[in-house]
């Protein structure tokens, strides 16, 4: 087994266990989430945790299912298919985080945008 199998599978495996996490904690899981739990409780109502809770359980499973078909690919098939995997799973990773720093955290109210445009 090389390397890019390895670590396919052990990133399979944690993001697995991570989106299970997610899954039992349904609407609570939303306090895993980097940055939400250091909102207000006023701040965090304004959210739709449930959505938020879902969408990363969707993520981290997808990302699992990825690196174990990379890992599965690895094995059988040709080194470069563990390693295909993780340049996916890297480019799924970084586009996640380039849409959370296009759309920060904190909602931006309906009065203060109607006090830019005037």
């Amino acid at each position: 087994m090389n390397i890019g199998t390895i670590i396919c599978l052990l990133l399979a495996v944690v993001f697995g266990m991570i989106s299970m996490i997610f899954a039992l904690l349904k609407e609570k899981g939303a306090m895993l989430i980097s940055g939400f739990n250091t909102l207000s409780k006023d701040e965090q109502a304004n959210y739709d945790q449930k959505k938020m809770s879902i969408d990363m359980r969707n993520s981290l499973f997808l990302w699992s299912i990825l690196l174990l078909s990379g890992a599965l690919f690895g094995y059988f098939l040709s080194q470069y298919g563990a390693f295909l995997a993780i340049v996916i799973w890297l480019i799924l990773f970084s586009k996640m985080f380039i849409l959370i720093q296009k759309k920060p955290l904190r909602n931006i109210g309906i009065h203060k945008i109607s006090k830019c445009i005037n």
